[in-house]
Parts: C-alpha cells; structure tokens; sequence
C-alpha cells in the first residue's frame, strides 16, 4: 500500500498545482523510488491510495508498474494516513501488506531484510527505522521505546519533543491485515483532528501483538518542508559525485 493522497500544506507554492509525490527528485518523481522498493521485493500487487491531483499520479502509472499491477483507490478528503489506510481496507482485504509513504525517500534501503524478520519473528508489524545522529530530526515523525534483545516495541511517541534514543520511526511498516481492527480504536488526535499511525499501531501492541523494529536504511528524507527539498536533492547530489 503506498499512500499519495495528500497535497503537503507545508510545501505550499511546490504542491499547489503537483501531487506532492510526483516533485522530481534526481530522474524521477519523488514515489517512483517507493514503487521501485515494491518492485525489488517482487510483491505481488500495489495498491495506491491518491487524492489531490490523483490524476498526476494515475495518468502517470496506469494500471501497472514494471509488470506489477497497480489498484488505485480515492481518499476524497484529507483526513490523514490512517484514514488513507481505512480507505484501502476493502482493496486490501485478508493480505497482509507492506505499507510506503509515497513521500519518503531512503538511502540504501534493505526491504528484503524487513521482510523476513516479518516471518522469522511472527510479528504482527514490523517498524522501519533509521538510527540518526541528530535527536531533533525525530520529532518530525516518531519514536520508539523497546526492548534491545527482543527489538520489542513497546511504546510510540508521535512527533516527541525530547527522544531518549537515536531511533527515527518512518511510515515504511509491514502490517498484519488485522490492523484495520484497530482504526476505529485509534483516537483523534486533539492537535490536528485525525487519527495518527503511530497510535494506530500502539492500539494493537496495547492489545497483546508483537510488535517490532528493523533498521531500514541508513539515511532517510521524509519531505514535508522546503528544508526537506533542499537535504534530499543534497543527497542526490552527493550520489551523483560518489
């Protein structure tokens, strides 16, 4: 499931008139590095879940990537990624599935070892993170308590004001299909009105699943401001000079 519903407030003047996923990033549109990922783990189907200009998104992809077919599902209000997720449950059905964020990029990202500690941990989901040097970029998404031997999660904080780790929670997680039992327990949040996933996912670890963390990649750009354009096309450009 990757998830390109939203426009990016914060972009303003970048995402008024461009899905915030199509902004070009090196060769390419920011989501396709997401559908590659898709691609290298040979899953079997992507489902998208689009909303503002979803045209840009859906003229550009069609119904397939690289072979791979793709179902396009609407979110026709912005109301947040775990209202995004609620909007492919249908399509998701009984699969358990690899959630992306199509606004998210990774530096040397190992999805295939994600997903074998899915398997070999019998987990109900697996947390991507990145471990950072800068406590503060972490507050931009979430972060995580856990037991080290275990990589038990144990608590997510949304957006914490002071970490007590370098562990950085990204929107990159293979859930069990059961999640989508969840939704409606999650609460809304008072801040922005919706519902937020890293409470999504401690409903299912309040209610006994075995949650886990896996270190994804080694750097990690969710691009949500002006700022974010300016380290992610650094970073293509420090690749390109490798």
């Amino acid at each position: 499931m990757i998830l390109a519903g939203g426009r990016g407030k914060r972009l303003n003047e970048y995402t008024e008139e461009e899905n915030k996923c199509m902004m070009g990033f090196g060769s390419k549109p920011l989501i396709e590095y997401n559908l590659e990922n898709a691609r290298n783990l040979g899953l079997g189907e992507i489902v998208m879940v689009v909303g503002h200009l979803a045209e840009q998104v859906i003229n550009t992809y069609g119904n397939s990537f690289h072979g791979i077919p793709i179902k396009f599902v609407i979110q026709r209000e912005q109301l947040g990624l775990v209202h995004a997720m609620a909007c492919a449950q249908k399509t998701i059905g009984d699969h358990d599935f690899l959630l992306l964020l199509g606004d998210e990029f990774f530096v040397e990202p190992d999805h295939d070892s994600l997903l074998r500690a899915y398997y070999e941990d019998k987990a109900f989901a697996v947390c991507g993170i990145i471990r950072v040097e800068d406590r503060r970029l972490i507050s931009k998404t979430y972060s995580i308590l856990y037991d080290r031997e275990s990589r038990m999660i144990y608590r997510l904080i949304e957006k914490p004001k002071n970490p007590t780790n370098d562990f950085m929670g990204t929107g990159n997680i293979i859930f069990n299909h059961r999640i989508f039992n969840y939704i409606n327990q999650t609460p809304i949040n008072q801040k922005r009105g919706e519902r937020e996933l890293p409470d999504l996912i401690q409903c299912a670890i309040d209610d006994g699943n075995k949650v886990i963390y896996h270190v994804l990649g080694s750097k990690y750009v969710n691009v949500n401001t002006p700022e974010d354009i300016t380290i992610l096309n650094e970073l293509h450009k420090r690749k390109n000079e490798a």
